[in-house]
């Protein structure tokens, strides 16, 4: 069990990831490949496309190392994969991997055992070099670009559901009613959040805040960095369908959508697929608001999208045909009673 111990201050500083974050889901995502299994069902059809993928483009070594540095069977694995600045995107989140301290390195590698795995790839960290730190960002970048890139919009689609529904319940019941929407996996009995772990620890977050990170790929159980002192998040499987299937095994791409619509306006399509206010479209893509209501003007006009006011905010929800041209498949035909 871990216990997430707030105060105050804490709870004024409740957050909500508001996108996916690309080493979280890359590192997560090599739990499902490797090593070679049945895996979770749900995850089958992506499973089976990005073994081909990874096998095709010679990724195999690649994958491979972040799946050594950060087994899925593991109780700890070293904090330094997943830095906080990955929420502005790959490129920084790799650029703070290389720039990873050698003390850190060195008691986060040791911690996770991983000098009788990978004695070179230590044994070079132990001497100073840096080679290690941009074979692993290398790898990580190959291996997001063929198997994880493909399912972007997609994923940004199921976390965004997610945390539509959590702000919803934020808006209507405060902090207090957002974090039992968690339950059963995470107990919030204020002022302590206990969440199904595989180990038994406490965390005191001292007014820091907490930071909540939605994930695709995560599965079963939340996750917390083990080392007390880094930005505290929690990462937690959002939920999906039984009949989920990726997008690139449709007959709508992600690439073919950033094609047709432009890559800014795709991003707009799959955040609407839960309904959004223009402000909120505007923070969580990071754009500005006059822009985002033009966007959401066009796929208006395409009969993609519809908007309503609700008292002194717009309301912005795909209609059955921007839903169908975000997932690739139209809606079952409803049969008469």
């Amino acid at each position: 069990m871990l216990r997430i111990h707030f105060d105050d201050r804490d709870l004024a500083r409740v957050q909500i990831a508001a996108e996916p974050d690309p080493l979280w889901e890359t590192v997560l995502a090599m739990h499902h490949v490797v090593p070679p299994g049945r895996g979770v069902p749900v995850y089958g059809a992506w499973r089976a496309r990005a073994r081909r993928e990874l096998d095709e483009r010679g990724l195999n070594r690649a994958a491979g190392l972040i799946g050594t540095l950060a087994p899925a069977d593991a109780r700890y694995f070293p904090d330094f994969l997943t830095p906080d600045a990955a929420r502005d995107g790959l490129a920084a989140g790799l650029e703070a991997l290389r720039d990873t301290p050698r003390v850190r390195l060195t008691a986060e590698t040791s911690r996770a055992g991983l000098a009788a795995r990978l004695p070179r790839w230590t044994g070079a960290l132990a001497t100073g070099s840096r080679q290690p730190l941009d074979e692993l960002a290398a790898a990580i970048q190959e291996v997001h670009r063929a198997v994880i890139a493909p399912e972007w919009t997609g994923a940004a689609a199921t976390v965004d559901c997610d945390r539509g529904g959590r702000t919803h319940m934020l808006c209507r019941g405060g902090v207090d009613g957002m974090l039992n929407t968690f339950r059963p996996a995470l107990r919030w009995e204020p002022p302590v959040l206990y969440v199904d772990y595989p180990r038994d620890r406490d965390l005191r977050l001292g007014g820091r805040g907490l930071r909540l990170i939605p994930s695709h790929f995560c599965w079963r159980r939340p996750i917390a960095l083990a080392d007390p002192g880094l930005p505290p998040v929690l990462v937690y499987p959002v939920e999906h369908a039984t009949d989920w299937v990726p997008a690139a095994t449709r007959s709508c791409h992600p690439q073919a959508l950033s094609a047709l619509l432009g890559r800014t306006r795709a991003r707009i399509l799959a955040a609407l697929d839960a309904p959004t206010t223009t402000g909120e479209l505007a923070r969580r893509l990071r754009v500005s608001a006059p822009s985002a209501s033009e966007h959401v003007s066009a796929l208006r006009e395409a009969n993609l999208a519809r908007s309503r006011r609700d008292g002194g905010s717009v309301i912005h929800a795909l209609t059955p045909l921007g839903t169908a041209l975000l997932h690739g498949e139209l809606a079952p035909v409803r049969q008469p009673q």
